[in-house]
């Protein structure tokens, strides 16, 4: 546990009262093997009633996990973001979580057992769909078959845009390959290309 401070001299009970405050995160991932607080005072007059800042930045095996709060005083700001830490480890620990019940999640073996896979005995002549219905959760609800043209990845761009999808496979010309044009943040794109 590493307490910094910015602009700010960090008492050592208030370092106390940090480490008694992270210990009880370490129950929603035994992974924590650090944390890094940062305290920081905003010397802005209007700014009075949030002007105490913590950033928490925990590190563990999987991806960092992180939580900023401001408020008037530095314990206000660190339960805040202890708060908000706990609430996004709990979140990420029940999506790693089975859970029981109804609501247990069939596995991919027992789900595809029943199914036949389709063999098309002539090409189609446009897009074909198949749906049934399926009991429980886990199911494979919609089967889609398209040509396979070969094409450009602007083409391929084009029509992902034109369905307004996410994603959209294709049969890349330039490389021979299956492929896979896919939206990322901020208006780019990303490819995957088999090989």
């Amino acid at each position: 546990m590493v307490v910094t401070g910015r602009n700010v001299e960090v008492p050592e009970h208030f370092r106390a009262y940090v480490a008694e405050k992270l210990t009880r995160l370490e129950r929603y991932d035994p992974t924590l093997h650090r944390f890094d607080v940062e305290l920081n005072h905003e010397r802005n007059r209007r700014q009075a009633k949030s002007c105490q800042r913590v950033e928490i930045t925990g590190t563990a095996k999987g991806p960092v996990v992180r939580a900023e709060a401001c408020a008037d005083s530095f314990y206000a700001a660190l339960e805040a973001a202890v708060a908000k830490l706990e609430s996004r480890l709990r979140r990420a620990g029940d999506r790693r979580k089975v859970h029981h019940g109804r609501h247990t999640p069939v596995s991919v073996a027992a789900a595809t057992a029943g199914l036949e896979v389709p063999v098309p005995s002539e090409p189609p002549s446009a897009e074909a769909h198949v749906e049934e219905e399926h009991e429980g959760p886990g199911q494979i609800v919609r089967v889609k078959e398209h040509p396979a043209v070969p094409m450009s990845v602007d083409d391929a761009l084009y029509e992902m845009e034109l369905v307004g999808h996410d994603f959209f496979l294709f049969h890349d010309a330039a490389t021979g390959t299956p492929s896979v044009v896919y939206r990322r943040h901020a208006f780019d794109y990303g490819v995957l290309h088999l090989v």
